[in-house]
């Protein structure tokens, strides 16, 4: 038989050695190479860092560019997806590609939260365009952690509270960009009025580690951040783990309605490090880790100062360093694992458990994770003995809460309550009553994920275990008081938006259940039976406590104010 014969070509030296004109994906920019390592300047270019170093990118330029990210991937050798990926996470990085506008310079952000669109931040995002110009970027933010300041205007860096037209366009007339705090108790202040003896106490041996857990223990002192485990247990806990251990520090309070540990850090920083390096010295941590959410400028300024001054004249000959952290914008960071995430330079995802963080944390080690309000009683824990702080309480509870209370009253801010308060009492006595020609209507004990309970249940103990029975909690005691000008579909609404735009997306029963339960709410007509269904499998089946909790102000507008649903 015939074959065709099919002729092989005999390529030539030159066609084998030719090689490919350019390398795979984007080639880096020389110059902004140049601009990302004269930002970087010595600092490491570890994993770690990613999350900083494209903070200095953010500050430096406003956005990141195609450009820069490619070069900084290339600076940390790390592949450009990976880059990417976390910069996209997170809702403070501007990232613009290639052909794309930069943003404006200044961006006006104005918080949408609960507090806020009840003081009127809607007519601001409705109006402030206009005034501003197109030079001016206006956006609406998730909370910015300044309820009792509601409406509150972030313009660049600078707050602005109780926030009317006219206050914001002066402050962007202004131009200043950097929110400094200047009235707080500072390292020198702090060690004349007796600040850092009790480490001191307890690095010379005067104090036992034993004494001081037991202290906590008696105390009753449970974690503020909205999860309350038992602080003195969980500092047992972590001591038993092999070392190296490490700790991580939550101050990214980012449920809406929350403030506290704000306000607490603004006025006396150097109590929380005190409580911080105690639970270091008694816990036998190797370095800390602080996380502090990006939206607290003023803050970052002030810890930076303090810190630096501590370590200039340090307390401690063998203190553990201290690392400061900036979130990026994501309120799932509130979530320990997820903070953990972010520390090591990733995106912001729960982590399945177990292991649990005090097993298996940052960077692979044991890790003593705290609320910023929890360790910042220690030193009067210690002081005063876990007896003083038990002996406060009522309705049979124990201990003292810091409240952050906003929302319809005369007087919104920290309170310093005793624990087992009524919403009533907290009202009344610490909040000087209602606005006036405002009747209570609602409230929502614990943030946007705390549920919403009416004004009929004004007399429940605040507590930790006490609202679970009424489908609530108290979380980290974000108290938002509704009045009879408010509806509890509206705060539902406001608060599932909440849910769907912060969900981390890592499991489809929240990334999916969220938006469509902002959808279904959304209708004129409830949907009441498809919404329990829904709310059944959010809670079983999401990662974390943010989908778990997503249903709980739709559940409780459908069991306590059936009548708007009519």
């Amino acid at each position: 038989m015939n074959h065709q014969v099919i002729p092989i070509a005999v390529q030539d030296d030159a066609a084998k050695q030719r090689k490919r004109q350019a390398p795979r994906g984007r080639r880096v920019d020389p110059g902004a190479l140049a601009d990302v390592q004269a930002l970087l300047g010595d600092e490491p270019r570890r994993r770690d860092l990613l999350i900083e170093h494209l903070h200095k990118i953010q500050d430096s330029f406003g956005h990141l560019s195609a450009a820069h990210l490619a070069a900084l991937a290339q600076e940390m050798r790390l592949a450009q997806t990976e880059v990417f990926e976390v910069a996209s996470f997170y809702h403070h990085f501007d990232i613009v590609k290639e052909g794309e506008a930069a943003p404006p310079e200044l961006t006006v952000r104005v918080c949408d939260g609960l507090s806020c669109e009840m003081a009127g931040a809607q007519d601001l995002l409705a109006r402030l365009p206009a005034l501003l110009g197109t030079d001016v970027r206006v956006i609406a933010a998730p909370c910015v952690g300044r309820c009792e300041q509601a409406p509150a205007v972030v313009v660049g860096q600078i707050p602005v509270r109780e926030a009317s037209c006219d206050a914001v366009v002066a402050a962007v007339e202004a131009g200043v960009t950097r929110h400094v705090l200047e009235e707080h108790v500072d390292y020198a202040a702090y060690r004349a009025g007796g600040g850092y003896a009790l480490l001191h106490e307890c690095i010379a041996g005067e104090r036992d580690v034993e004494s001081i857990i037991k202290t906590l223990e008696d105390s009753g002192l449970r974690g503020l951040g909205g999860a309350g485990f038992p602080a003195g247990r969980k500092w047992r806990i972590v001591r038993n783990e092999p070392a190296p251990r490490l700790m991580a520090v939550n101050i990214d309070e980012g449920e809406p309605g929350t403030f506290k540990d704000r306000v607490l850090l603004e006025r006396d920083p150097h109590r929380f490090i005190e409580g911080m390096l105690i639970a270091a010295w008694a816990v036998g941590i190797n370095a800390i880790y602080v996380y502090l959410r990006d939206e607290y400028h003023g803050c970052r300024a002030l810890l930076q100062a303090e810190l630096a001054k501590l370590a200039a004249d340090p307390p401690w000959a063998d203190m553990p360093p201290i690392h400061l952290r900036r979130g990026a914008g994501a309120y799932i960071c509130g979530e320990e694992s997820a903070m953990i995430e972010s520390i090591e330079g990733k995106r912001g995802m729960p982590r399945l458990r177990p292991p649990y963080v005090a097993q298996v944390g940052l960077f692979g080690r044991p890790t003593l994770e705290h609320n910023f309000e929890t360790l910042h009683w220690v030193r009067e824990l210690v002081e005063k003995g876990g007896a003083w702080f038990a002996s406060h309480g009522l309705n049979g509870r124990k201990g003292l809460r810091s409240f952050s209370v906003s929302g319809r009253v005369k007087n919104p801010g920290v309170k310093l309550a005793p624990a087992g308060i009524s919403i009533q009492q907290l009202i009344d006595d610490y909040c000087g009553g209602m606005l006036d020609g405002h009747t209570l209507y609602g409230y929502l004990p614990g943030g946007a994920s705390g549920g919403i309970l009416p004004a009929s249940l004004n007399q429940i103990p605040l507590d930790f275990d006490t609202l679970q029975p009424y489908g609530c909690f108290i979380g980290s005691a974000a108290v938002i008081v509704l009045s009879d000008h408010d509806s509890a579909v509206d705060a539902a609404r406001n608060m599932m938006r909440f849910f769907a735009h912060e969900s981390c997306g890592q499991c489809t029963p929240c990334r999916n259940g969220t938006a469509k339960a902002a959808a279904l709410i959304d209708q004129p007509r409830w949907d009441t039976e498809l919404l329990a269904d829904l709310s059944l499998v959010m809670r079983d089946a999401s990662i974390c406590g943010l989908g778990q909790a997503a249903p709980n102000p739709v559940d409780c507008v459908v069991k306590y104010f059936p009548h708007e649903l009519e």
